[in-house]
């Protein structure tokens, strides 16, 4: 078994974090891991303050503020802020943020691409350090499959699959489930992302995201096709309606010298999940291979939040000189979810039917 470095490494200094907005993920997700990386949260602000007194009184978070112009205020030096809300609320927060601030904003950057651009010109023109929340690609499971393709032990990655077949209760995010792009721009944005973290840019996109003819949701399942020529394939399979006994969540990556997948657990019983699985197999000399299975400590709710906001601090510190999932960045994964949004309404390539009646 090959031992994989897969820990984040967390900043020297830790600065303190500032959190706008005071929704389910906050509780799930953010504060959780930031308990366990004993980051400080400084403060909390919400529009709905009996909400953020909650959060503060479950997570001991010393301040609670009224308005984000009362947090900025009151914030100390260096502090992070961390920018839970709705996407169409981002560019007035971000207006409000001091210049040359260190942001972390919640996925997706943007409901539509228009928007996307703005949210950047608005960190550009502030000079913000600026990091879009994709933390997946951060994910314990991520970094060790990251590090033995990075080391070249499966060889030219060829081929990417993300397949998630699974019951997803909706309901949990009620602001979501209402939203004309549901699946693509709320869920496989994240596969997006990952596969153009390890992949690059695709040249273009074929997609289709559908609805599901007894529930009122605007989608429940996609399928992407991400082109990057005659050689490299990536595919993201999902369906957010299936039962839980045959219910499928993975990662796979594929290459000239081996394989690697990764069970993402989390979203198999969500919110309890289940337990994430990290193998790879190897070919040795003579073409023969077996799968090892290595136990990864932690899961992406909510490690990997650790290093989605660990690392924005360890760039705004100088500790490290490139920003994981910079907006400069993700805004190219915006451009691939307008893409296929443009390809799922546009459909396929007609076909030329002769016509005959077969039966005859």
């Amino acid at each position: 078994m090959i031992d994989i470095p897969y820990k984040f490494v967390l900043p020297k200094q830790k600065l303190p974090i500032i959190i706008i907005g005071a929704g389910g993920i906050v509780k799930d997700a953010h504060l959780p891991a930031y308990k366990k990386a004993n980051f400080e949260v400084y403060g909390i602000v919400n529009r709905t303050r009996a909400k953020a007194e909650q959060i503060a009184k479950d997570f001991d978070i010393p301040h609670v503020f009224d308005t984000l112009v009362e947090a900025v205020a009151s914030a100390p030096e260096n502090a992070v802020y961390d920018v839970t809300i709705m996407p169409d609320q981002f560019i007035d927060t971000l207006e409000l943020l001091p210049d040359g601030a260190a942001v972390l904003i919640q996925k997706p950057m943007g409901d539509y691409f228009p928007q996307s651009k703005a949210i950047l010109e608005v960190c550009q023109r502030k000079k913000l350090v600026a990091a879009i929340n994709c933390q997946l690609r951060q994910a314990p499971f991520v970094n060790a499959a990251r590090w033995l393709i990075d080391h070249g032990y499966i060889g030219e990655l060829y081929d990417m699959e993300v397949r998630v077949t699974v019951q997803t209760p909706w309901e949990l995010f009620p602001h979501v489930m209402v939203h004309p792009r549901l699946e693509i721009l709320y869920h496989s944005v994240h596969y997006i992302d990952l596969i153009r973290s390890f992949l690059g840019n695709p040249v273009t996109v074929y997609g289709k995201t559908l609805k599901h003819p007894a529930k009122q949701l605007s989608s429940s399942r996609s399928t992407l096709l991400l082109d990057y020529g005659d050689v490299l394939h990536a595919v993201i399979n999902t369906n957010h309606e299936f039962g839980a006994q045959e219910q499928e969540s993975f990662i796979k990556w594929e290459g000239t010298k081996g394989a690697i997948k990764a069970t993402m657990g989390l979203l198999m019983d969500y919110p309890r999940g289940l337990t994430d699985k990290f193998s790879y197999c190897i070919k040795n000399e003579e073409g023969e291979s077996h799968w090892v299975e290595v136990p990864i400590e932690g899961s992406w709710f909510p490690d990997a939040f650790i290093g989605s906001m660990g690392s924005l601090m360890r760039y705004k510190l100088g500790e490290i000189d490139k920003l994981p999932a910079a907006v400069e960045d993700v805004i190219d994964t915006m451009a691939v979810v307008e893409a296929a949004y443009q390809s799922s309404a546009q459909g396929g390539f007609p076909i030329n039917y002769l016509g005959i009646d077969s039966k005859g």
